[in-house]
């Protein structure tokens, strides 16, 4: 005996009709495609009118209206559309229930279903709910790999469904006969993100910007009529005292027609003046001040702000500000359509296949954070340098890099710019014999590392704190002149104290971006450097010198 399949409230479900589309449209019957044009005409009392009746649960004229606004008022089409596709060509993903292996292969499965892109294709459909307050899609169901998937989403007018007057909430089909009927089970996708908390048919934006619609046509009416009748000059015909009627009948065709063949033959006894009236285009900016300003009112509604979809430079709370205004409405549509998703397509395909629905995976859609890495390199290095410890994982996974296989060709630090790969005068301890040198820079990149060039010419530094005259070459000149053999042992014993100074400099070089990022570093960091051994060599040398001037002056004194 083939298993039954049955719904959530026990009943068997029809697997037939899960395969087979139950909504589609058919010309003179219920679910025609053909439509309406209620927006011809439109007054303030018909669209009052029309209101009035989607609010009693009839709201054919209502989405009709919602349709035609979306084909004849760019602006509103516009913005519209890009609220919308900004949500939908966000990536969708997949989240696990759990960690556990049956979950996670659950997941799995529905990632290999969206790779047939459909879904990604049906998100703008679903997103009609947007304008309309809901929508409805229809999912057809097919047999694969041993259970039933989704194969098609296809989107269903909305003018084919009802809502149930008792609560004007519940959903319900048309029927053939033209009856009402509940949706069946996993057959549809009923969207519901409103622009505020009330009814489906009077939470679409859409309801909120007909009026808006009404006014900005009446408005572009009168521009219309304004233009036709003062955009070209009064033609004023004049004729003599003795013109005939058929005279005037000419000069009344010419100043008539001359307006649009730009052109007339008039007597010459006969003449026609332009009169040009003054002040006019004032007036006539008066009515694009006033579509812009409702434009602006509908950007505001849609989109949150007016920046990107009006050419307004400057200004407080310009640029960056209103995108992310508009950012933060993409994410709670991404977030409400995500959820919608999951509760209407995952957990039925958990149902049919015999699984639990309350430990199904779930949908994301939400768009990836940017981040810069190369300031997230440089802000770490100095943490590393102090010995911050970091797991080469978190680093690969920031940076989207894999671990290397065995045996990979992997890029490795170039031998001499890094400690341990230097030699000569400059290297560090362990350094390897005969490697190049480093190149010469004007700061040093090893943090921690005194950088010794070369010496300015005729200063010689002491080689030796063990009395370093002897190893000099000019130690008989330093018996003459006891000030060199003070400077050299003076540079000999602030050297440990320099390069703590100066390792800490380059540390910030290193660290910084740039000459201002730097300047701001060493001025923010100057109090805290270690200058306590500097100084403390430095009033030994000062008193030395002092001591070894008035040895030399008693000398010469004696002498």
């Amino acid at each position: 005996m083939a298993s039954q399949l049955l719904g959530p409230d026990g009943a068997p479900l029809d697997r037939t009709a899960l395969k087979a589309q139950i909504a589609q449209p058919r010309f003179g019957a219920v679910r025609s495609p053909t439509t309406g044009y209620p927006a011809d005409g439109l007054t303030p009392a018909g669209l009052a009118a029309i209101l009035r009746e989607a609010d009693a649960g009839y709201p054919v004229r209502y989405l009709e209206l919602l349709q035609f606004m979306e084909e004849r008022d760019p602006h509103y089409a516009g913005v519209m559309a890009t609220r919308r596709r900004s949500v939908a060509q966000l990536p969708l993903a997949v989240e696990a229930f759990s960690d556990d292996p049956v979950h996670e292969a659950q997941a799995d499965e529905v990632r290999g279903w969206l790779k047939q892109r459909f879904i990604q294709k049906a998100l703008f459909d679903i997103l009609d709910c947007l304008p309309k307050g809901f929508s409805f899609s229809e999912i057809i169901w097919a047999d694969r790999d041993g259970g039933l998937r989704p194969v098609r989403i296809i989107r269903r007018d909305p003018r084919w469904f009802r809502f149930d007057r008792t609560d004007l909430e519940t959903p319900l089909m048309l029927a053939d006969t033209g009856g009402e009927v509940p949706l069946p089970f996993a057959k549809f996708i009923f969207a519901r993100i409103g622009a505020n908390s009330g009814l489906p048919l009077r939470s679409g934006i859409g309801r909120i910007a007909l009026w808006s619609y009404l006014f900005k046509q009446f408005t572009q009416r009168d521009w219309q009529i304004f233009l036709q009748t003062y955009g070209q000059p009064l033609r004023l015909g004049k004729f003599g005292a003795g013109a005939t009627e058929a005279d005037k009948e000419t000069l009344f065709q010419a100043v008539a027609n001359i307006a649009g063949d730009c052109a007339a033959i008039v007597p010459e006894s006969m003449m026609i003046e332009f009169v040009q009236a003054g002040a006019l285009s004032a007036t006539g900016e008066l009515y694009e001040k006033r579509a812009d300003w409702i434009d602006k009112q509908v950007s505001k509604l849609i989109l949150g702000q007016t920046a990107t979809t009006d050419a307004v430079t400057g200004g407080l709370g310009s640029g960056k500000e209103h995108r992310q205004v508009q950012e933060d409405i993409e994410r709670a549509d991404a977030s409400a359509l995500a959820a919608i998703l999951t509760e209407q397509v995952i957990h039925p395909w958990m149902v049919l296949n015999g699984r639990d629905p309350e430990e199904a995976p779930s949908f994301t859609l939400d768009r990836p954070e940017e981040e810069d890495l190369e300031q997230f390199g440089r802000a770490l290095a100095p943490f590393i340098d102090r010995g911050l410890k970091v797991p080469v994982k978190a680093v690969r996974d920031k940076f989207g890099l894999p671990e290397p296989n065995e045996g990979e060709e992997v890029l490795e630090p170039v031998r001499g710019a890094s400690p341990g790969a230097v030699s000569g005068g400059d290297a560090p301890p362990g350094a390897v014999a005969g490697d190049p040198p480093a190149p010469v820079s004007k700061i040093k990149r090893i943090p921690g590392v005194f950088k010794r060039g070369e010496a300015p010419p005729g200063v010689v530094t002491a080689l030796s704190a063990e009395g370093p005259s002897a190893a000099l070459p000019r130690a008989a000149a330093a018996v003459a002149d006891p000030v060199a053999p003070l400077a050299d042992r003076l540079a000999v014993e602030a050297a440990p104290a320099m390069e703590a100074m100066i390792a800490r400099i380059e540390a910030m070089a290193g660290a910084a971006g740039s000459l201002e990022e730097f300047r701001a570093m060493l001025a923010a960091g100057f109090p805290d450097l270690p200058v306590d051994g500097l100084s403390e060599v430095l009033a030994l040398g000062l008193m030395a010198a002092d001591a070894g001037g008035r040895l030399a002056v008693e000398g010469e004194g004696t002498t």
